[in-house]
């Protein structure tokens, strides 16, 4: 396993380099700024890169990035005003939001960012953005479940789907936003009822990611899984034969869409509190809500549009729309807690 540390030292020499020779600049709407940018990324660089390239392409700004799934933020706090950062990524509300708590992100102002981004979907102190949606879905088998036997997340807990439910652990960000959302629609002794009846409808232990609940079912283990819409979308139009296996076996569901709506979660990032390069740093963030780049995002990863003005091409167009909930996503960060101790009780 690669340390952050060995992956950060030839990114820090970089950017020692860069700071002790002459700035470089460039040109943007008549302002100036660096020409380099620095980020922190928990995205992968498969995903990232062709966002980079194309604020490149537009802008003439460079980009230095640190990938790592873990750590980074422990790393800002250790680094202090000495950080290189200027921009962090990641996904999920809670992850954004420990950052925000760790006052590791500077608020920002740009009317580019309150226009293209609803205001449910940023903080209110403007700490950090979402940048791109996704929801979390029900799949189901296409062999053995008809397609409107499910149409609730809330039917996960009914006795039928006895040991025949797979999910990943609880305690993941994704499921615990999950619970989180149940949490805000019903109340905690509600979403504690639900989230017992679940774990008892379990036709394993919680394991594996979300593409492995794609592979239970293609494997008979279960007939219904909790995963993340994108998933089908990698496993489908892959380069891994098995993947695409998977997804032909099974079936999407878009829960309570005569109710509140399908549980929605985020990618998003901020401005590093101490960074060096701040105009160009809320140059990228209002780059990642223009059209461009928000089709790619449907394009690279099958994620949703933020901005309401980007209508989801390709793929995601094919899928149809559906109804959202509509619960500000800085909600599901203050429920979180909330909902880690629902999973703890019913030990998902």
């Amino acid at each position: 396993m690669i340390s952050l540390s060995t992956i950060f030292g030839p990114f820090r020499r970089l950017y020692i380099g860069v700071m002790t020779s002459v700035a470089m600049t460039t040109f943007i709407a008549g302002e100036i700024v660096a020409a380099e940018l620095n980020i922190y990324s928990h995205r992968q660089q498969f995903l990232l890169q062709p966002f980079l390239d194309a604020f490149t392409t537009e802008t003439g700004i460079e980009t230095n990035v640190v990938y790592a799934s873990k750590g980074l933020a422990q790393r800002l706090q250790a680094e202090g005003e000495a950080s290189p950062a200027d921009v962090v990524l990641t996904v999920d509300i809670s992850r954004l939001s420990e950052y925000a708590e760790l006052d590791l992100l500077s608020p920002v102002q740009s009317d580019i960012l309150t226009k293209n981004i609803p205001s449910k979907f940023r903080a209110a102190d403007n700490r950090w953005f979402a940048l791109s949606t996704r929801t979390r879905i029900i799949a189901v088998s296409k062999d053995r479940v008809e397609p409107d036997a499910i149409a609730d997340l809330e039917d996960l807990a009914k006795p039928e789907w006895e040991g025949r439910v797979c999910s990943r652990k609880g305690s993941h960000v994704y499921n615990r936003s999950l619970v989180a959302s149940v949490i805000a629609a019903h109340g905690e002794a509600a979403a504690t009822e639900w989230a017992d009846g679940v774990v008892a409808n379990f036709a394993r232990k919680p394991q594996g990611n979300d593409r492995a609940q794609a592979k239970a079912i293609f494997q008979g283990q279960c007939d219904v899984a909790i995963m993340n819409h994108y998933y089908f979308g990698k496993m489908l139009y892959g380069d891994k034969a098995e993947q695409k296996d998977w997804a032909n076996a099974i079936n999407l569901i878009f829960t309570n869409q005569n109710g509140r709506g399908a549980h929605v979660n985020v990618s998003g990032g901020g401005v590093a509190k101490h960074s060096p390069n701040r105009e160009a740093a809320i140059k990228f963030l209002e780059f990642l809500t223009m059209p461009v780049a928000q089709q790619l995002y449907g394009e690279v990863n099958f994620e949703y549009p933020v901005n309401p003005q980007v209508a989801p091409g390709g793929v995601l167009q094919a899928w149809g729309a559906f109804k959202a909930d509509e619960l500000p996503i800085e909600r599901l960060a203050e429920l979180a807690p909330m909902a880690q101790k629902v999973i703890d009780r019913v030990g998902w």
